[in-house]
C-alpha cells in the first residue's frame, strides 16, 4: 500500500507520553508514514512498557519535574512536529498537592516545552498538535484540576497559534471524547456502566486511537496549511447533545 502521508517522510516528530494509548497511536501512525518519532514517557527505559517502542527514540521524562521541559527540548533538537500528548488525572484533585500536580502536567509542561521547542518549530515551518478533551468544553466535577488543565490547554493552543502565525509555526488541539484506552479500561469492564456511558453518545461506540491519531496527522500535515488555533471533537457525537 502507497504511503497516505508522504509529507511526514524524513521528519522528525515529538510525541509526549508516547508510550501509550492516544499517544502511542500517534507515534506508530506517524512512523508508520516514513517519519523519525521520538517519545516521552516515566518510566526509565522503552523496555519497561509492555509494548514494542523499540522503533521509536525514547527520553524518560517527570513533567512534574520543572525542568524536564528543558531537558526535553535538548534531547530532541530539531522537531518539525510536536504533539502534547503526555497528560494525567488524580483521585485527590479537591487538594492542593493534586490540583497542583495535575495542572503541572497538563498545561504548565505543555507551555514549557512549547516554548522551548519554538526556535526548532519556527526553523522548520513546524506544528504543534495539543491533545485535549472534552474536559476542554465540559466540567468533570470529580477532576477539576484535569477540567481546568484541559479547559486551560485549549486557550494555550489559541493564543499559542496566534503568537506564533509570524514564524510560519500551525498550533491546533484535539479533544478525544471516550477512546479506548488502557486509561478507559475501567469504565468498560463494567457493562453496566458503560452503556449508560455510551447513550450519551449518538455512534453509540467507543473511538478508536488510531482514529485521533489520523486527525492529528491531518492537522499536522501540509493538508491542513491554513488551520491554525482550531480545536476538533473526536467524539462520536457527544457533544452535540
Amino acid at each position: 500500500m502507497s504511503n497516505p502521508w508522504p509529507e511526514f517522510k524524513g521528519k522528525r516528530v515529538l510525541v509526549t507520553g508516547g508510550s501509550q494509548g492516544i499517544g502511542l497511536a500517534a507515534a506508530q501512525a506517524f512512523k508508520a508514514n516514513g517519519a523519525t518519532v521520538l517519545i516521552t514517557g516515566t518510566r526509565g527505559s522503552a523496555a519497561d512498557y509492555a509494548d514494542d517502542l523499540s522503533g521509536f527514540a525514547y527520553i524518560a521524562a517527570d513533567f512534574t519535574r520543572p525542568e524536564a521541559a528543558a531537558q526535553v527540548a535538548a534531547a530532541a533538537g530539531a522537531i518539525d512536529v510536536l504533539v502534547n500528548n503526555a497528560g494525567t488525572g488524580r483521585a485527590d484533585e479537591y487538594s492542593d498537592s493534586g490540583f497542583r500536580a495535575v495542572i503541572d502536567v497538563n498545561l504548565n509542561a505543555v507551555m514549557a516545552l512549547s516554548v522551548a521547542l519554538h526556535p526548532a518549530l519556527a526553523e522548520r515551518n513546524g506544528s504543534v498538535v495539543n491533545i485535549g478533551s472534552l474536559a476542554s468544553f465540559l466540567a468533570l466535577r470529580e477532576t477539576p484540576a484535569y477540567t481546568a488543565s484541559k479547559a486551560g490547554l485549549l486557550g494555550l493552543t489559541r493564543a499559542l497559534a496566534d503568537k506564533w502565525a509570524p514564524d510560519g509555526i500551525r498550533v491546533n488541539m484535539v479533544a478525544p471524547g471516550f477512546i479506548r484506552t488502557r486509561m478507559t479500561e475501567i469504565q468498560r469492564t463494567d457493562a453496566d456502566y458503560e452503556k449508560r456511558l455510551l447513550k450519551a453518545v449518538p455512534m453509540r461506540r467507543w473511538g478508536e486511537p488510531e482514529e485521533v491519531a489520523e486527525t492529528v496527522l491531518f492537522l499536522a500535515s501540509t493538508r491542513a496549511p491554513y488551520i491554525t488555533g482550531q480545536s476538533l471533537a473526536i467524539d462520536g457525537g457527544l457533544m452535540l447533545r
